[in-house]
C-alpha cells in the first residue's frame, strides 16, 4: 500500500513537473511507452513522434539535436551528438574546432541494446539497428545494420517474412496470432510456460 502510494507520487512528480527523475526510474521502473511520455514532455529532444517506446536506460548526450519519428523503439543504447575530442585537441594544439551534429531517427525504427549512434546520422524509416552496433553513417530505409562500424546485413522485409514463417511453426503460434498487440500481460504467463517447456524439453 505504501509503495503503491510512493510510486503514484513519483509518477506525478516526474510527468507533471519533470522532477525526481532518478527516483521515478529506479522505483517505478517505467515501461518504454510510459517513459517515452516523460521524455516527450521533459526530455528536451528537438522532436518526438507518437507511439514510441524508449527504455529509461537510453542516453542522449545532446537531446536538443535529436529528432525521433513515430513508432521508434529503443533498448538501452546511446546517441552521441558531439565529439568531445575537440576539447583535448584544443588543449594540445590550441585549435578551435567544432564537431557536433544532428541525429534523425525516422518512423518505424528499432535500435538494439548497447548500440551507439554518432552525430550526423539519419536512420530509416523502417530500419533496425542491431545490438552493439556502432552507427557512423546513415542507415538506408528498410535496412538492418549491425557490427562495428555498422553495415547493412539484411532488410526488414526479409526479416519479417522469415519471422512470419518461423512463428507459424511454434507450438504457441495461436496465442501469438490472437494476443492483443505485441505484448499482452493476460497471456504472457502461459506463453512463458510453453516456451520454457519447449526450450528445455530435453532436461
Amino acid at each position: 500500500m505504501l509503495m503503491s502510494l510512493i510510486r503514484r507520487v513519483l509518477r506525478h512528480c516526474a510527468h507533471r513537473h519533470g522532477s525526481l527523475r532518478g527516483l521515478y526510474v529506479r522505483i517505478c521502473n517505467p515501461t518504454g511507452h510510459e517513459y517515452s511520455g516523460y521524455l516527450k514532455k521533459w526530455g528536451k529532444l528537438h522532436a518526438m513522434g507518437n507511439h514510441c517506446a524508449i527504455n529509461s536506460g537510453v542516453v542522449f548526450t545532446d537531446p536538443a539535436y535529436v529528432s525521433l519519428g513515430n513508432n521508434v523503439h529503443m533498448a538501452d543504447c546511446t546517441l552521441i551528438g558531439h565529439d568531445a575530442s575537440v576539447a583535448m585537441l584544443y588543449g594540445a594544439t590550441g585549435a578551435r574546432l567544432e564537431s557536433v551534429g544532428k541525429i534523425v531517427i525516422n518512423d518505424n525504427v528499432f535500435i538494439g541494446h548497447g548500440a551507439i549512434v554518432l552525430h550526423g546520422v539519419t536512420i530509416g524509416p523502417n530500419a533496425i539497428v542491431g545490438a552493439g552496433a556502432v552507427v557512423v553513417r546513415d542507415v538506408a530505409p528498410g535496412d538492418i545494420v549491425g557490427g562495428v562500424p555498422a553495415r547493412a546485413i539484411s532488410t526488414v522485409a526479409s526479416l519479417t517474412s522469415r519471422l512470419q514463417r518461423e512463428t507459424e511453426l511454434l507450438p504457441w503460434a495461436r496465442i501469438i496470432r490472437e494476443r492483443k498487440g505485441y505484448f499482452d500481460p493476460a497471456v504472457e504467463p502461459e506463453l512463458v510456460r510453453q516456451r520454457v517447456m519447449h526450450f528445455f524439453a530435453d532436461r
